[in-house]
């Protein structure tokens, strides 16, 4: 089923607004439908463990939380699942995947985790996976799960849930050499069922996709084309699709600093973009940008303590989490270390 859709260009009503502080203000938390601000309670902090335990280092890999826990799935090479108790603070190694899995941005369905539009294999001509594969929290257990049709297969895909479904958008079909598509589909995890929605603006991999307001937004990513121009390619616009209408916008101002392999996480009615890599400089990024989705306006929020890219960002409560990823542009240094940003909501509670 082919549903169509048009591209407009959205352009907000704006009002000058001056660049805030590093440590910007930030709403509650994506469980609260309150839009007020407050300020971060503190800078980003490095979390160690109670008992010394530590993630497996990887990069291209999947960070989220579940029922107050955080698992880091995948990346390069055949890796473990790793858990961290956010209240004990250790860390403990779950089953490996049954295959080697990477570049893929995993989503929370109940229990279980979901890894749609992955790679598997090496750089560079990554071959996308031909199914999803799914990891069961409570049973510490992969399974195969529905298969994705072979003319929509791709990898470095971006993924969001909304009301239970599953949009993919996005995504390269040959590895980092090229094949770059705009596609986005929807998947029903109940019946297995594909949906192709309307075609983004341009097409884009290594970015990250977010459900907020009924709405995805797409935002980093680049068209890799390996070996000559990897990097470069940086898609800086940032699209957005409305689920209802099933229509794409663009918004007037794009990504501040442009990147790709980047991390982002709604909350309350805004998008954080965390981290990631680019041509112009040899270290990961530490950057961290927040659109007001509302108004389209971008306000710097506080950096990492590390750049890193090719990993996720899980929320819990008022708190973001941020693990392992690559600490340079590329493939290394690959990095096990996690950190914590703490915000207040607009109670002032933290």
């Amino acid at each position: 089923m082919q549903e169509s859709g048009k591209t407009t260009v959205l352009k907000p009503n704006r009002s000058h607004v001056g660049l805030l502080a590093l440590c910007a203000a930030i709403v509650m938390p994506i469980h609260s439908a309150s839009a007020d601000y407050h300020q971060a309670s503190e800078a980003w902090e490095t979390v160690q463990s109670s008992d010394g335990s530590a993630p497996t280092a990887r990069h291209e890999a999947a960070f989220v939380a579940v029922n107050e826990r955080l698992y880091l799935l995948g990346g390069r090479g055949k890796k473990p699942v790793d858990i961290f108790d956010v209240h004990s603070k250790t860390w403990w190694e779950g089953a490996s995947s049954p295959i080697e899995i990477h570049h893929f941005q995993a989503v929370p369905i109940e229990n279980e985790i979901w890894a749609v539009g992955a790679f598997t294999g090496g750089y560079p001509g990554e071959l996308p996976m031909p199914y999803v594969l799914i990891y069961d929290t409570v049973t510490d257990t992969w399974k195969q799960g529905p298969d994705i049709p072979e003319d929509r297969r791709r990898g470095s895909t971006g993924a969001a849930v909304v009301d239970g479904k599953i949009y993919i958008a996005g995504g390269a079909q040959d590895g980092h050499r090229g094949g770059h598509v705009p596609w986005l589909d929807k998947l029903d995890p109940q019946t297995g069922i594909w949906t192709q929605l309307a075609d983004a603006p341009r097409s884009r991999d290594h970015a990250a996709l977010t459900a907020v307001d009924g709405k995805l937004v797409f935002a980093g990513g680049r068209r890799s084309h390996a070996p000559d121009n990897t990097f470069g390619d940086v898609v800086a616009e940032v699209d957005v699709f409305d689920i209802q209408q099933g229509t794409w916008t663009t918004l007037e101002d794009p990504l501040p600093v442009p990147r790709a392999g980047n991390a982002s996480v709604a909350i309350g009615d805004d998008v954080l973009v965390i981290g990631g890599e680019s041509i112009g400089q040899r270290a990961a990024h530490s950057d961290v940008d927040r659109l007001t989705l509302s108004t389209g306006e971008w306000h710097p929020v506080a950096p990492l303590l590390r750049g890193r890219h090719g990993t996720g960002i899980a929320s819990i409560g008022n708190e973001l989490w941020i693990a392992a990823g690559s600490g340079n542009r590329g493939g290394g240094p690959e990095l096990n270390t996690l950190e914590r940003l703490s915000y207040k909501d607009a109670s002032g509670k933290s």
